[in-house]
């Protein structure tokens, strides 16, 4: 049950489509029905960005639209590619956080490993990474380190594959880096789950990796990891809200923010 006044974040859901045409991964994450299970769920916003995509440019530009269609109630994240985007994430950024509004930036593993470039840019908007790095968990303790500046969430606590090694290593990280997050999104072993969500609440995110994932069935995860009212209202909705709330601009090093109207909905 929600408690009043609580806000629930989704920190972690796909939407659009894409052209890899190898699974619903590349393929397509419609939100309609993700729409009626998180809202049957009690969660009431949602942090989205495009599945992965042979130009990102064009694939942040349609979930742009669909954020824009939400009034509210979805945040967007600017997806890029490190190799791929060499030279233009900056530029790539800039547009999704100054004309769309985005909140953050997406980097996958699968993709390339996370870059400077990319940690320059999210130091330059003021926009926290959220980097998937396929259980290599190593260089989530590089850039911690060189950029102690800049908020890194590291999705299902470092590996959506189950790896163990790699979840237990990513509890260590969350210890030794205020910077670093990690959101619940796919996370199969609850003892470890309990245990990050216990040792660091405010460093948790409450994320489903939806549409593919069911909301309501990994919201019900968290409620079962039995945290304090204080502590679970922070996993559920405070952390991320803390990263994203749209009542703060993100910051812009060096240049003032220019308000450009959005892209038109087109559904």
């Amino acid at each position: 049950m929600q408690r009043q006044g609580q806000v629930i974040v989704d920190c972690h859901c796909h939407a659009g489509i894409g052209d890899g045409l190898t699974g619903p991964w590349d393929t397509e994450a419609h939100l309609p029905r993700y729409l009626e299970r998180a809202k049957r769920a009690g969660i009431d916003r949602t942090v989205v960005f495009p599945t992965f995509d042979s130009d990102y440019a064009v694939a942040n530009r349609r979930v742009a639209r669909i954020v824009d269609a939400s009034r509210g109630r979805l945040y967007g994240f600017a997806f890029v590619h490190a190799v791929r985007d060499a030279g233009r994430v900056s530029a790539l950024v800039r547009e999704a956080v100054e004309r769309y509004g985005f909140r953050g930036i997406k980097v996958h593993r699968h993709d390339a490993r996370i870059s400077r470039e990319i940690c320059e840019a999210a130091r330059q908007f003021g926009v926290p990474v959220l980097y998937d790095p396929v259980g290599e968990v190593g260089p989530v303790e590089l850039v911690a380190g060189e950029y102690p500046d800049v908020r890194f969430v590291i999705p299902h606590l470092g590996s959506f594959d189950d790896d163990w090694a790699a979840q237990v290593a990513m509890i260590g990280l969350l210890i030794r880096h205020d910077n670093i997050y990690v959101d619940t999104s796919a996370v199969r072993r609850f003892d470890l789950l309990a245990e990050a969500a216990r040792r660091r609440p405010r460093r948790v995110l409450f994320g489903s990796d939806g549409p593919w994932l069911h909301p309501g069935v990994e919201l019900a995860k968290v409620r079962l990891l039995r945290l304090r009212q204080a502590d679970e209202q922070l996993v559920l909705g405070g952390n991320a809200l803390r990263l994203i709330d749209p009542r703060e601009p993100p910051r812009v090093s060096g240049a003032r923010r220019r308000r450009r109207p959005g892209p038109t909905a087109t559904g």
